[in-house]
């Protein structure tokens, strides 16, 4: 029938028959197959959960659920690659169907009663995620102390600080490194609520309103070790907004090290000398004998850029009406690769700065031969002096021009220097002559003055380093609870789907938890 002699009726209905077109197969299923490796784990678990639960609550026959629970068994010693997922049959989900048709027949239908293939398919990726997101907290964890590590480390190595590139003011390096474990905690800190999130089951949810064959859906919840239940059917299956979290705290996590690895970069040349990268984290080059290329650095600025475009396109993606599949079609391999980049990257960053070498007096050298000490003595001078700030600050200012003009250092200022930088600034001098300039002129005086709240007086540092480090142990501890959760779920699922295929009466399956 063409299309100009259809029934008024409407569009046609029902399942599409034939084969797919090859280019659907091409570019469609083509792309979710290309995937299924990093949900087959998760599709086993999943499956074995849902045969569980209909047999606990008598939906399917004590035959059939031993059949399949014994096929699922043997299927989860099946390697993914070596799995027969084919484009040709349609999504990962059609090539499992297809496989336990071939094997068990008729009865591998039970598997789909109440549920449809995408809630198979959100519960796989939301176990992944999970996993995938404890591993990412570990390593933030463990960066963020080596971080407050290397900071209590140097929290008495003077260099000047920067600002542009422009030195600013006296300080360590102790507080400059520890200025980055802060917000690698807070990163950790916020994929622990996207874990949060994540760690919820869309499993019961049906398509979008639920199902009657399922009455308590905190059974497959607790057996697949999901913390809670993600509550609103709808909102379960369809929903993407805490990937766009995950990806925006794992993108931050490392445009925070991207920070850290540009500066190295910078200071490991021959122009600044202020650190050296361990043997293993640079590369040769092959034609220049001379070139020690800190290869590592470039691995992580360029991870930053990935990860800031896999959240854009992300975001791109998920920006649909609601209920479509292309923002999750996409989303099941981009978002566990986002966030294995960024912990592969965060293991690479750990490495760097564990085995940075600081060149202590290449940094208090440069340190002493410039003016950083600037702001300090306009601030004697203030109040010493009895004058306001600006004022201060424009003689202080003069003074520096005209000792840099003569080849000397910030500390080789005086007070002769000082009227007579006052007397043509604001017409007058200031009595500065013969005073002791050491406390506003000498670096390490100046650090150790810094005793407030978050400054650079090595006591500080230290106590900062060590208020880190143990949030680095409680962010760490936290991950890896939940991980031992998970596997301990995951072994008493399997338990209890062995005890299942030998024959256990299926109210015996799984104790039934509440979440």
């Amino acid at each position: 029938m063409t299309t100009a002699s259809r029934p008024a009726a409407g569009p046609p209905v029902g399942p599409p028959t034939g084969p797919p077109a090859a280019e659907l197969v091409e570019a469609g299923f083509g792309l979710e197959n290309a995937d299924a490796p990093i949900l087959h784990h998760g599709m086993n678990l999943a499956d074995l959960a849902h045969l569980l639960d209909l047999a606990s609550a008598g939906i399917i026959p004590p035959d059939a659920a031993r059949r399949l629970l014994d096929l699922l068994l043997e299927v989860m010693q099946i390697p993914a690659d070596d799995f027969p997922y084919d484009p040709a049959n349609g999504e990962p989900y059609n090539s499992r169907e297809r496989y336990f048709v071939s094997r068990a027949g008729d009865v591998a239908g039970w598997l789909h009663a109440g549920r449809p293939r995408r809630e198979a398919v959100r519960v796989a990726f939301r176990l992944r995620l999970r996993a995938d997101l404890a591993d990412l907290i570990e390593a933030a964890a463990a960066l963020a102390a080596e971080l407050a590590s290397r900071a209590r480390e140097h929290a008495a190595t003077l260099m000047a600080d920067q600002t542009y590139l422009q030195h600013a003011q006296p300080s360590t390096f102790g507080h400059y490194v520890l200025s980055f474990a802060f917000p690698v905690l807070r990163g950790g800190r916020r994929l622990s609520e996207a874990m949060a999130w994540t760690d919820a089951s869309p499993g019961g949810a049906g398509c979008v309103n639920g199902t009657r064959l399922r009455a308590d859906r905190r059974h497959v919840a607790a057996l697949l070790g999901f913390r809670a239940v993600a509550e609103h059917t709808r909102d379960a299956m369809w929903q993407v907004d805490g990937l766009f979290d995950m990806v925006g705290a794992a993108a931050g996590l490392v445009l925070t090290q991207s920070k850290l690895a540009e500066d190295l970069e910078i200071w490991a040349s021959q122009e600044f000398d202020y650190v050296t990268l361990a043997d293993g984290y640079s590369r040769a080059s092959v034609l220049m004998p001379q070139k020690r290329n800190p290869y590592a650095l470039s691995i992580i600025r360029g991870a930053a850029g990935t990860l800031a475009g896999r959240l854009a396109g992300l975001l791109a993606v998920a920006k649909t009406p609601s209920a479509r599949s292309d923002n999750l079609i996409f989303a099941y391999g981009e978002v566990p690769r986002a966030l294995g980049l960024a912990l592969r990257t965060t293991r690479l960053t750990t490495g760097v700065v564990r085995t940075l070498e600081v060149n202590e007096a290449r940094m208090r050298a440069v340190l002493e031969s410039g003016f950083s000490q600037a702001t300090d003595l306009a601030e004697y001078v203030m109040q010493t002096c009895g004058i306001d700030y600006r004022s201060a600050y424009r003689v202080v200012g003069h003074a520096v021009r005209q000792a840099s003009a003569v080849g000397l250092r910030g500390s080789d200022i005086d007070g002769v220097l000082l009227d007579a930088s006052a007397t043509e600034v604001i017409g007058r001098p200031l009595g500065l002559t013969g005073h002791d300039l050491s406390a506003a002129l000498d670096p390490w005086q100046i650090v150790v003055s810094r005793t407030t709240l978050g400054g650079a007086a090595p006591d500080e540092v230290t106590r900062m380093a060590e208020q880190a480090a143990a949030q680095a142990g409680e962010l760490a501890g936290e991950a890896r609870r939940w991980r031992e959760a998970y596997r301990a779920a995951e072994d008493a699922l399997v338990a209890a789907a062995r005890r299942g295929a030998a024959g256990v009466h299926p109210e015996d399956l799984a104790e039934r938890s509440a979440i």
